[in-house]
């Protein structure tokens, strides 16, 4: 089962909006183990123009799921949301599945997957003279590129920074205009 940590942003997080969200969001653990997967961090914001914004993440070991959508209805948002995050869920295990079918660790690998919950990405709001807005603190974890690209994309991001599991040092995927991908690497 998952656990919810719901906040509102110029709006109350009623009971009836906070069950909406559990019942909605938690048809992805069918596709997990019965243990607990993480922490879903679910932001509820509400704009001037009532436009309301719907941001999702649930960080795990191997994978961090992150979902946002913007809709003039939330419940509708909220909807959509669940979607994206259960397309995010089935790509990704499906890549994992082609890439260790013919390793016996896929079942260990998946299991390690489906029970984690320690993944710690906090997001730390600052002021300082260079007006920093936001600060992000994560683990790099071991992984290919082919990995980090996927982890880039469920993210909606154009870059993501990793530990490159062959050489062990730290490199950097992103996403050139042209669509195509590139590769910083350290030393």
């Amino acid at each position: 089962m998952l656990d919810f940590n719901i906040r509102g942003e110029n709006i109350e997080v009623t009971p009836a909006i906070r069950e909406y969200v559990e019942k909605r969001i938690q048809k992805v653990e069918r596709y997990f183990a019965e243990d607990p997967v993480a922490t879903a961090n679910v932001n509820l914001k509400v704009y001037n123009d009532k436009q309301t914004k719907v941001e999702i993440t649930i960080p795990m070991k191997n994978l961090t799921l992150r979902a946002e959508e913007r809709h003039d209805d939330m419940y509708a948002a909220i909807d959509l949301i669940g979607d994206k995050l259960e397309r995010q869920i089935r790509k990704y295990k499906t890549r994992v599945n082609r890439k260790f079918r013919e390793r016996e660790g896929v079942a260990a690998f998946l299991q390690s997957v489906e029970k984690d919950k320690n993944n710690n990405e906090d997001m730390i709001q600052e002021e300082t003279e260079f007006s920093v807005v936001r600060t992000k603190q994560f683990n790099l974890k071991p992984m290919d590129q082919e990995e980090a690209i996927l982890q880039m994309n469920m993210l909606g991001h154009n870059f993501y920074i990793f530990t490159d599991s062959e050489s062990d040092g730290t490199n950097i995927v992103y996403k050139r205009k042209d669509g195509k991908y590139g590769l910083i690497e350290t030393n």
